[in-house]
C-alpha cells in the first residue's frame, strides 16, 4: 500500500506540473497566427548525483516532457516546459518545470537555455547503503539550469539533447523525441 500511495502522490505531482501546460497550449496555439509550437515528448538519460562514502548514486532516467514555444521575433523563442521522469538506482522519480529562451538555427534547428525548479525523489535505502528504510524525507529540490538543442525531423517531430544541473550539485544529460501539434 505504501508503494501505491507513493505512486499516486507522484502522479498527482506530475499532473500539477503538466496541467498548466495543457491549459496554456490551446491559447498559445491560437496566438501569433498559429506560430506557437506545442509539443509532447519522451526522453531518456543519465543523472549524475555524485558519490557518497557508500557508493555511486548515479542512475538512468526515463520519462516525458511537454511544453510550448512561442516566437518572439525572427530568431528569438520563449517557452515553458514540464517534465516527469522515473529513475534507477538512487532515483525513484523527478519532476520539474522550466522557462526556456532559445534561438532558431537555420530552418529546423534551435538552441536554448533554460531555468526552473526540479524535485528529485530518492530511494533512501539505496542512498544509505541499506541503513535507512523509511520514515525520512526522501525528496530534495532546487533550481535547475540547462542548455540544449533540437532539430526538427519533420513538421511534427523533433530530436533533442540537453544537459542540466540542479543547483550545481548534480548533472544530468538527456535526449528526447517529441511530437509537435
Amino acid at each position: 500500500m505504501k508503494n501505491f500511495s507513493r505512486l499516486a502522490s507522484h502522479a498527482l505531482l506530475a499532473a500539477s506540473v503538466f496541467a498548466p501546460l495543457a491549459l496554456a497550449a490551446p491559447a498559445a496555439a491560437q496566438s501569433d497566427d498559429n506560430k506557437a509550437d506545442v509539443y509532447v515528448g519522451v526522453q531518456g538519460g543519465y543523472h549524475h548525483l555524485g558519490d557518497n562514502p557508500i557508493g555511486s548514486n548515479d542512475g538512468a532516467i526515463y520519462g516525458v516532457y511537454a511544453g510550448v514555444d512561442v516566437p518572439a521575433g525572427d530568431t528569438l523563442i520563449l517557452g515553458i516546459e514540464g517534465n516527469f521522469n522515473l529513475g534507477t538506482n538512487a532515483i525513484d522519480s523527478e519532476y520539474g518545470v522550466a522557462a526556456k529562451i532559445g534561438a532558431r538555427v537555420g530552418d529546423k534547428g534551435q538552441i536554448y537555455v533554460r531555468g526552473g525548479y526540479q524535485e528529485v525523489n530518492f530511494d533512501v535505502f539505496k542512498v544509505s547503503g541499506g541503513i535507512l528504510t523509511g520514515g525520512v524525507d526522501d525528496t530534495d529540490g532546487d533550481y535547475l539550469l540547462g542548455v540544449g538543442g533540437q532539430v526538427k525531423l519533420s513538421d511534427t517531430m523533433s530530436l533533442r539533447a540537453g544537459v542540466d544541473t540542479i543547483a550545481f550539485d548534480t548533472v544530468r544529460a538527456t535526449a528526447g523525441l517529441a511530437i509537435h501539434f
